[in-house]
């Protein structure tokens, strides 16, 4: 796979880009908390400034994408982040730190213009026997920097400061931006037949998406995955708190174990991409969290917790690539931006929800209750795939397989 001109290219870009965002994201969490006093009202703003423009401008940015030649969007979205946390460097250096929140939006923002390009290059250069590898390969990426992201952007912050984690992060995005525009010059594609005014492309791409049927089973299946993970992901601490007897600091144990089991997970996958179909994947992928979740809600058990994780994050890789798969099997090129600037912040929107109202479950009713509820959803989430797959079965003679 590597040795395919645009997946090695877009690869790099990924990993001076997360590492960019890791960097980022801690020098502000950690400056802003200096400053405020460990604000919590500043704390959360640091958040919203993150996940808001997935909501705002995943669809969007997805309509500009398909508008857009990928490569140049791509190019100028890091060359317009690197500037962006340039001016804020500039802004801090005269006292108005706030301009760290508003420089974390608008970076943020690009990335939603940035994102659904990658996959309209893979969708064009990748061959389909190969997608699903590519896709393992992406979670891959993103399971490296959630173990090694905060350790490394929590480093230079405390040994560097505030200036020079946002020099780094602007010079890691030119770099992002300068590797990506060593591909081959755009292609233009031909446009799908609603191609016109934003608004009739933006619409368009709903249509689509409502009219086909495999992706609006896999939209299903995301908010069901994202409305779970969002019910665990805050109370995590809990875990380590009142299961297992521990102080807070032991989380970060549980979260480690659980993010280097996404990175074997994601090698594995790799390696076995070509042999498992994407839904089949999936499919085991939901079935072995579920299982996973609802256990460490009920361990008590120290060993068994650590296990558990490690399975779950094993397996991780598995729902993440299976489902990015089968978006860009599912399709149209003229429509892959559209289709991915809509369905993952259909994942995003759920999550957040959860997390909105998990500190409520766990008052009202326990800690194993949530998570009970949080593997029932993603077994409902696996449940939806099964006409989906059995309609590909039913197909599987007549032509390719997902």
């Amino acid at each position: 796979m590597l040795s395919n001109r645009y997946v090695r290219t877009v690869i790099l870009s990924r990993v001076l880009l997360q590492l960019g965002i890791w960097i980022r994201n801690y020098a502000v969490l950690l400056y802003v908390t200096e400053l405020t006093n460990n604000s919590p009202v500043y704390v959360s703003l640091i958040s919203v400034a993150e996940f808001a423009p997935i909501f705002l401008f995943g669809l969007i940015g997805g309509t500009f994408a398909d508008r857009w030649l990928p490569k140049r969007t791509m190019v100028w979205s890091d060359l317009l982040s690197s500037l962006s946390v340039v001016a804020v460097l500039l802004a801090i250096m005269n006292g108005g730190w706030i301009a760290l929140l508003i420089g974390s939006f608008v970076s943020a923002s690009l990335s939603q213009f940035s994102q659904p390009s990658a996959m309209k290059l893979y969708k064009r250069h990748v061959p389909s026997e190969q997608l699903q590898g590519v896709m393992a390969m992406s979670q891959t990426v993103v399971a490296v920097f959630t173990v090694l992201g905060p350790v490394i952007g929590t480093f230079i912050f405390i040994q560097f400061g505030i200036n020079v984690s946002l020099i780094l992060t602007a010079a890691l995005f030119l770099g992002s931006s300068l590797v990506l525009s060593s591909l081959p010059r755009d292609e233009e594609e031909p446009k799908s037949g609603d191609a016109g005014g934003f608004i009739k492309e933006l619409t368009a791409g709903m249509r689509y998406i409502g009219s086909n049927q495999s992706l609006r089973t896999l939209s299903l299946t995301f908010a069901a995955v994202g409305l779970a993970a969002g019910l665990t992901q805050p109370l995590q601490i809990f875990i380590a708190i009142e299961k297992l007897g521990r102080d807070k600091q032991f989380l970060q144990w549980l979260v480690m174990t659980n993010g280097i089991a996404m990175l074997a997970g994601g090698v594995a996958i790799i390696g076995i991409a070509k042999k498992v179909k994407p839904q089949l994947l999936l499919m085991v992928g939901l079935l072995v969290s579920a299982v996973c979740t609802i256990g460490i809600g009920a361990s008590t058990m120290i060993w068994l917790t650590f296990v558990l994780l490690a399975i779950s994050g094993l397996f991780y890789p598995c729902i993440q690539g299976g489902i990015q798969t089968l978006i860009i099997r599912n399709t149209e090129g003229a429509f892959i931006g559209r289709v991915s600037g809509a369905i993952t912040p259909v994942f995003m929107g759920m999550m957040v929800i959860g997390m909105f109202i998990s500190g409520y479950l766990k008052d009202t009713f326990s800690l194993l209750v949530v998570y009970a509820v949080s593997g029932s959803l993603i077994i409902a989430g696996a449940l939806v795939l099964i006409p989906l797959i059995a309609r590909k079965k039913s197909k599987a003679e007549s032509g390719p397989s997902l």
